[in-house]
């Protein structure tokens, strides 16, 4: 099976081009910008960019199926193109926010292109990254041993890349997954202070806490620039998941605890969902330097 993996370089699609090589498909790899070493032997990368379709020609030609970044602005062409090229399956890299009802302009026209093509679909809808604490803690662990949040009793349920990775290989190589959408949180509530706790078991190391105005923390996640400062505002409750300033009713604390267990990869892959203490083994390297 030939398969196109859009945004391929990412925490996810990379995992998706490495399992998809490990199961000995015919793997097209769609990074912006091409790195020498950056994909396992075999991968035939093409550079291109979603907000421009035209540059995805070449890479589209003869796919059997898509992995698609989440781009709502282009989509629908994207898609069109895909159909065009004789791609018969379509795996979205959606969000869990989709399932909940926040997201209505970003992950959910992707969805709908998709499921209007009348190509097989499936959407997964992973909840809150871990990775995204490498991503805000990282460069204060690195530099100080220390994190600066606001909110340590904040807790959610953080899932493994390597988790949402092995459902979008099962529902691009298998059959069964047509119609499909799926919700990928981790396995246990977490606080942030309990994160912290285990981010330094994994390296061996202390690492202080300290508790910072929600204001403080913007202002170190500005400074940081990449991810922390893109989605600071939204991460710290200054604007709500449409850009827009939240109603006060979301900016109260919210308390996950009665929801119970979440739905995670178990129930694709059948076995158990991947701990966030074993997503800080498998990152406590990407911590210390």
């Amino acid at each position: 099976m030939t398969i196109l993996v859009t945004g391929a370089t990412g925490n996810v699609g990379r995992n998706v081009v490495r399992r998809l090589v490990e199961l000995g498909h015919d793997v097209r790899a769609l990074p912006r910008r091409a790195r020498a070493g950056a994909f396992p032997a075999g991968v035939r990368v093409h550079e291109g960019d979603l907000t421009r379709p035209e540059t995805l020609k070449d890479a589209l030609e003869g796919v059997d199926a898509l992995f698609l970044f989440p781009v709502a602005s282009t989509a629908e062409e994207v898609v069109g193109m895909a159909k065009t090229a004789g791609a018969h399956r379509i795996v979205v890299l959606s969000s869990g926010a989709v399932t909940t009802g926040f997201d209505t302009d970003f992950h959910l026209p992707v969805e709908r292109a998709v499921e209007a093509s009348g190509l097989q679909w499936t959407h997964v809808r992973p909840g809150e990254f871990a990775m995204n604490k490498l991503a805000l803690w990282g460069p204060s662990i690195r530099a100080e041993r220390v994190v600066r949040d606001p909110a340590p009793d904040a807790a959610w349920f953080p899932v493994h890349e390597q988790d949402i990775a092995d459902v979008a290989v099962l529902a691009l190589t298998e059959k069964g997954h047509a119609g499909q959408a799926y919700t990928l949180d981790g396995h246990e509530l977490l606080t942030r202070r309990r994160q912290v706790e285990l981010i330094a078991e994994a390296m061996g190391e202390e690492i202080r806490f300290e508790v910072v105005t929600a204001q403080e923390a913007r202002e170190i996640y500005l400074a940081q620039g990449g991810f922390a400062a893109e989605n600071a505002d939204f991460l710290l409750g200054f604007e709500d998941y449409g850009g827009n300033e939240p109603a006060p009713s979301e900016v109260e604390a919210f308390d996950p605890s009665p929801l119970g267990p979440m739905p995670t990869a178990e129930a694709v892959t059948g076995r158990p969902a991947r701990s966030f203490a074993q997503w800080a083994r498998d990152h406590a390297d990407d911590f210390r330097s």
